[in-house]
């Protein structure tokens, strides 16, 4: 019998994470002492509030099918929560639960891109988004960012890079991997491009929303005009350590809404209700409840940046929200190790995991290759002992 999957399959990559989180997992099995730093989970627990939610809705019986785009529940906290915390207004018919902020991603590229339509990308860029444009069979554009800049794209680069093909422009802020941050002011000058496209649709990943160094979060919807041209993505995975409950949603015109909500009901149907009560019971509660878990991460984020800049070769920005480094390695390209020259951010992630048993991301994944991403989810002591294994393992390059 022949194995022959379809050529859509055959167009993707695997998930650039997953992969090397699964050769972690291989390395952990044979006994060998691994920091696994590729993952982007927090490394916290779901707050009790939402936990007893979803035992109040098993208790209370709420086992049955949804209404696809969610409970009128789930749908109205989100519609709070936006003009809580976003100053968006948005209707009930206009939010669609889905499961995870990945699936509202890929309901949003379903329902808006043709074969040979453009997707603009800044890179660095979460690696699913140019995977979803394939899926759809639209064509991914990078746009390469630079360190210097804070990974941010400038505006007189945005309009370049548009087309009469261009459909949508992706992005997400905080960003995974860089976690660079756009300022309310550098939303705006963004914006004042993208109203001057009537077909270009702006998806902006919000997922991070909660994990934020800077004052305050800018919506790119918020910004005169954007409303009606935009889809904010959002979930509570990140902001409230709930990963395995699988939540997220969007707000969008109605239009979008309906289409998503159509696409979602062949595919999946509604999140799992039980999910959906613990979601509703986080967007209900005052976002102050994730304060201490996005202080330890701001300190994290300072041992990070202050220990990997002192590693040879690596150029350290200060990210301003998730929890992520992304640093700049192409000085170390060209040097090697017992005979092995590291050729790109690849052989560098590999050189680290075997080395110093450190487990990053290549950059490439983020359309970013001169880079690695490095999360610091993870306990202060750990993240030291990645610090130092780091700085080791690269003092041996020549």
């Amino acid at each position: 019998m022949e194995h022959i999957t379809s050529k859509l399959l055959q167009r993707l990559s695997e998930s650039a994470t997953i992969a090397m989180s699964r050769k972690a997992r291989e390395l952990k099995d044979q006994g060998i002492d691994v920091i696994s730093l590729s993952l982007g989970e927090p490394d916290f627990d779901t707050p009790d509030a939402m936990k007893q939610a979803g035992i109040d809705a098993i208790q209370a019986n709420e086992t049955h099918y949804t209404p696809v785009p969610g409970t009128p529940r789930v749908r109205k906290a989100i519609v709070e929560k936006f003009k809580r915390d976003n100053g968006l207004i948005y209707g009930i018919d206009e939010v669609v639960v889905s499961t995870g902020a990945k699936q509202s991603l890929a309901n949003v590229v379903l329902s808006l891109v043709d074969p040979g339509d453009e997707v603009i990308l800044p890179a660095p860029f979460w690696v699913s988004y140019e995977e979803l444009i394939k899926v759809a069979g639209g064509t991914p554009v990078i746009m390469p960012t630079s360190i210097d800049n804070d990974y941010k794209v400038q505006p007189e680069e945005l309009e370049a890079a548009i087309t009469d093909k261009t459909r949508l422009v992706m992005y997400s802020s905080p960003c995974n991997p860089s976690g660079s941050v756009y300022t309310h002011d550098e939303t705006a000058a963004l914006a004042d491009v993208l109203r001057k496209h009537d077909r270009i649709i702006t998806v902006s990943d919000e997922i991070y929303e909660l994990i934020n160094f800077t004052e305050k979060h800018a919506s790119m919807a918020a910004q005169p005009g954007m409303w009606e041209r935009t889809v904010t993505v959002n979930g509570v995975s990140k902001g409230f350590a709930m990963t395995g409950w699988r939540l997220g949603y969007i707000g969008a015109p109605k239009w979008i809404a309906a289409a998503c909500t159509k696409i979602q009901g062949q595919f999946t149907s509604a999140p799992s209700s039980i999910t959906q009560a613990a979601a509703a019971a986080a967007l209900e509660a005052d976002p102050s409840v994730t304060s201490a878990m996005v202080a330890a991460f701001r300190r994290r984020r300072a041992l990070m940046v202050e220990g990997l800049s002192e590693v040879q070769g690596f150029k350290v920005n200060q990210p301003m929200g998730a929890f992520y480094v992304f640093p700049d390695v192409s000085a170390l390209f060209g040097k090697s190790f017992e005979g092995k020259t590291l050729e790109n951010s690849d052989d560098l992630a590999f050189f680290l995991l075997e080395k110093a048993q450190v487990a990053s991301v290549p950059g490439a994944a983020f359309g970013t290759p001169e880079c690695i991403r490095l999360s610091y989810a993870a306990s202060d002591a750990v993240l030291q002992e990645a610090v130092s294994r780091i700085q080791k393992a690269c003092a041996l390059l020549v």
